[in-house]
């Protein structure tokens, strides 16, 4: 097992995620109680009582609101702890530099930084404020995970998604492999709904999944 590999090991084992929705930062305290219909709730929970998940008070996580790129971005690259640890440059790189709508004093600039110096397809042109669909922040997601964890590449039997016609085609393959991860489940009707803007509670479940997923398949 090479350093890399075996620092995210470690790492994975205790499931060291943040959390955190822009410059908002608050303590997990009492649980949060908006969760009460939500899937997913007691991996939410599970990561909240770890002092792992941030909510926007002590008692609401807002699990239906929208993820935005920034903090999409944000959640990856922490959560997956993207850094530039293992890079060298001649001059620190700097967001604007790298991306058309992102300045080098916004709170979530290294976050994008450092995924884009860990293999996480970002457009240059972004808007941080644009809402994330399922399949965008899948693909990004998926990117990111296996880079943080070293995963080889898999051969897999492509799944029966029922709504394949409406995915993006350069997604497909990340969207195939975050299913063979167990990273995310077709509906009832074998759909993914690839469209469909990315909740607060699906991208926390999304990345409890991948975080499980790379526990389980980087302490060997």
């Amino acid at each position: 097992m090479n350093m890399r590999k075996s620092a995210f090991a470690a790492m994975t084992t205790v499931l060291l995620l943040s959390f955190s929705f822009g410059d908002q930062m608050f303590a997990a305290g009492n649980q949060f109680k908006d969760l009460d219909s939500v899937s997913g709730k007691d991996k939410i929970i599970f990561l909240q009582n770890q002092g792992l998940l941030k909510g926007v008070s002590d008692t609401q996580f807002l699990p239906t609101s929208k993820v935005t790129a920034a903090q999409g971005i944000q959640l990856i690259s922490g959560g997956l702890q993207l850094s530039l640890a293992a890079i060298d440059f001649n001059k620190a790189p700097q967001a604007s530099g790298l991306f058309t709508h992102i300045k080098d004093t916004a709170w979530y600039a290294e976050a994008f930084i450092n995924a884009h110096y860990n293999g996480v397809e970002i457009p240059k042109d972004i808007v941080p404020s644009k809402t994330l669909t399922k399949e965008e922040f899948t693909h990004m997601l998926i990117q990111g995970m296996e880079k943080a964890g070293a995963l080889p590449m898999i051969k897999i039997a492509p799944a029966n998604i029922a709504d394949d016609s409406e995915l993006e085609p350069s997604y497909q393959g990340s969207i195939q492999r975050s299913l063979a991860y167990k990273v995310n489940t077709l509906d009832a009707n074998e759909k993914f709904h690839p469209k469909s803007e990315i909740t607060r509670a699906e991208a926390a479940v999304m990345l409890y999944n991948a975080l499980e997923y790379l526990n389980t398949h980087t302490n060997s």
